[in-house]
């Protein structure tokens, strides 16, 4: 599994004209899933990326986690995370995992998120989605498992 990480102010995501997801201060979490991905690494990076420290304290040092500042996650599934552009003009996503293995595993993901204290929102998947997203810093991060 890889997720992309950002930290943000706030977020939403909209499917059709309606917000179905939307965060003030936390994290979006976009998240792709490759082909031999099973729960073990949707475990993983629930813990990895609740306990993550990058968040301001008061010395302005990325010393608090998520869970220490109460934000919020906004989990987003992108399968494009596994395209490859290595070569050719059109990226391949072979590598990406189908939508019957996908889609449970970032389910999975978003519950062990909430089982760590998390509170989580989710976009739809496999929807066309506008993600609105207000970067804090900019910080993001890209974590592979």
């Amino acid at each position: 599994m890889r997720v992309v990480i950002q930290r943000v102010r706030r977020a939403s995501v909209s499917v059709d004209g309606q917000v179905v997801g939307a965060i003030g201060a936390g994290l979006v979490i976009l998240v792709g899933v490759r082909e031999g991905d099973a729960e073990a690494q949707a475990a993983w990076l629930a813990q990895k990326v609740a306990h993550l420290r990058i968040f301001e304290d008061e010395n302005g040092k990325m010393n608090r986690s998520l869970l220490e500042m109460g934000g919020s996650a906004l989990v987003v599934s992108q399968f494009t995370l596994y395209g490859d552009a290595q070569h050719g003009r059109r990226p391949s996503f072979s590598e990406a995992a189908r939508p019957e293995v996908a889609e449970p595993l970032i389910a999975r993901f978003a519950e062990l998120l909430r089982a760590e204290g998390v509170r989580v929102e989710t976009g739809v998947f496999q929807a066309m989605m506008l993600v609105e997203i207000h970067n804090d810093g900019p910080v993001t991060l890209i974590i592979d498992r």
